[in-house]
């Protein structure tokens, strides 16, 4: 293909997008990226080269002492102390931001890109604070909007019921269930009413087992939202000391995940089900997923027509995703030869985050481009009453953003390389938790095997997500 017919595609791409997108904007905000994008070279090109990377990664540990990765998990550069009294404050901010953005999506506009409560659940909330969380850290510790008002509450009823250890994270796994259904199969999750009507309901569900068993345990194992953000949170370049005064420290990108004590069965398929739902909402636009189920990708039938179809395929992305993992395990402990198979799943699953961030960022990229321009708009009139509270009302939206040759350059480089790095991150940390739980060199390597081609497959499928073309 000659520079002028790979331009022409891309124009092409571009007006298709963008024609897509003002005819059906509520589909367009439906939490899938917009890709379409004409590689710069084969496909097969990136895929080989990202699986090769993943590849020398583990090969280049074999020469890297172990002692020395140890001093790099364990380097801390002390930076700052935060009052832990401030809590109180920023929890109670959100809180009253919530319920602002709650009244809004019941009183004002309906259309999905003017209201700014789906804007602040699906763009600001679900991926934008994710990849902070990832990047840096638990922010969403400070911003938990059930904290201060449990707290308040607390006074009432000092004395909690203790959750019992069985449940393990069960809760969180069903509610991140629901939560997963409702935004990628539900027919309108991003309907300002529908969504208030839902958010309200699990705030005040969540804040009513609270006060039952207490804020800390809830949030701990039962409030998914909490659990997840805490944990791809342990990738984040911002450590912070637990007491009265949190002492925040600089630490390497996935130093924490090294120190982390192994999850049981329901934590480790907590992490596994975040995985499998970002990924089954990009696979399930392929055309290869809609031409498997009969349809025509180009007469996309809608949400409606695909509730029990894509209702299946998440819940069989998910069991394979796990399936193949714990089988994973299972033979690297078994060529190692020391560990129950579960047990070793439930330290090795950590090694799952940095893989979870990068396919977050990679799928939601364009997304995000867009929409946090829309939630912008919207801030300055959450009500559609021609307020401009923030003088960003009337702010032009771009999509331009995230189209044309140098955007789709610039866009399909940094996806390729978050798939690529976060694999290849996730390899260094299975290798240090196997380190640990193998202590011999050989037997952490002969154990990481299996989990490695599982990792270097998976580099594989994310590149090809973000390659094939897609339905909207």
């Amino acid at each position: 293909m000659d520079c002028r017919d790979l331009g022409r595609r891309i124009d092409w791409i571009a007006a298709s997008s963008c024609a897509a997108f003002l005819i059906a904007p509520s589909d367009a905000f439906a939490h899938a990226s917009d890709r379409g994008y004409v590689l710069l070279l084969p496909t097969g090109y990136y895929l080989f080269g990202g699986a090769m990377a993943v590849a020398a990664s583990f090969l280049a540990l074999l020469f890297v002492p172990q002692a020395t990765l140890d001093r790099l998990a364990a380097w801390r550069f002390p930076l700052f102390a935060v009052p832990e009294t401030l809590r109180f404050w920023t929890s109670l901010v959100s809180f009253l931001i919530l319920c602002t953005l709650i009244a809004a999506g019941i009183l004002g506009s309906r259309d999905p890109l003017s209201n700014p409560l789906p804007l602040t659940v699906w763009t600001l909330l679900w991926i934008g604070l994710t990849i902070i969380q990832g990047l840096f850290g638990n922010l969403w510790r400070w911003l938990d909007p059930w904290y201060a008002p449990v707290k308040l509450a607390g006074a009432l009823i000092p004395r909690h019921r203790s959750l019992p250890e069985q449940l393990g994270y069960w809760p969180a796994v069903v509610l991140f269930a629901g939560f997963a259904w409702f935004e990628l199969i539900y027919v309108a999750p991003d309907d300002p009413y529908r969504l208030a009507m839902a958010t309200g309901g699990y705030w005040l569900l969540t804040f009513a087992i609270m006060l039952v068993v207490g804020h800390e345990q809830w949030s701990a194992r039962g409030e998914f939202l909490s659990v997840f953000f805490r944990m791809v949170s342990r990738f984040g370049v911002f450590d912070a000391a637990a007491d009265d005064r949190r002492r925040v420290s600089l630490c390497l990108p996935g130093a924490k995940l090294w120190s982390e004590q192994p999850l049981p069965l329901s934590g480790t398929l907590f992490l596994l089900l975040a995985l499998a739902s970002v990924s089954f909402d990009g696979f399930s636009k392929t055309f290869f997923w809609l031409g498997s189920n009969g349809i025509n990708p180009l007469e996309f039938p809608g949400r409606t027509a695909l509730q029990s179809t894509n209702t299946a395929g998440l819940a069989g992305m998910f069991v394979a995703l796990a399936a193949v993992f714990l089988i994973c395990v299972a033979v690297g402990e078994r060529l190692a030869g020391k560990h129950p198979a579960l047990d070793a799943a439930g330290l090795l699953v950590w090694s799952i985050v940095p893989i979870a961030l990068a396919y977050h960022f990679s799928h939601y990229l364009t997304v995000f481009l867009v929409n946090a321009q829309y939630a912008l708009v919207a801030f300055s009139d959450p009500f559609g009453l021609g307020w401009n509270l923030f003088g960003t009302a009337y702010m032009p939206v771009s999509a331009g953003i995230v189209m044309g040759s140098e955007q789709a350059v610039q866009i399909w480089n940094a996806q390729a390389f978050a798939i690529i790095g976060g694999h290849v991150l996730a390899v260094l940390v299975a290798h240090g938790l196997a380190a640990r739980l193998h202590g011999a060199a050989r037997d952490a390597l002969l154990s990481q095997l299996p989990l490695t081609l599982l990792m270097i497959g998976y580099t594989v499928f994310g590149l090809w997500l973000l390659s094939t073309p897609t339905a909207r």
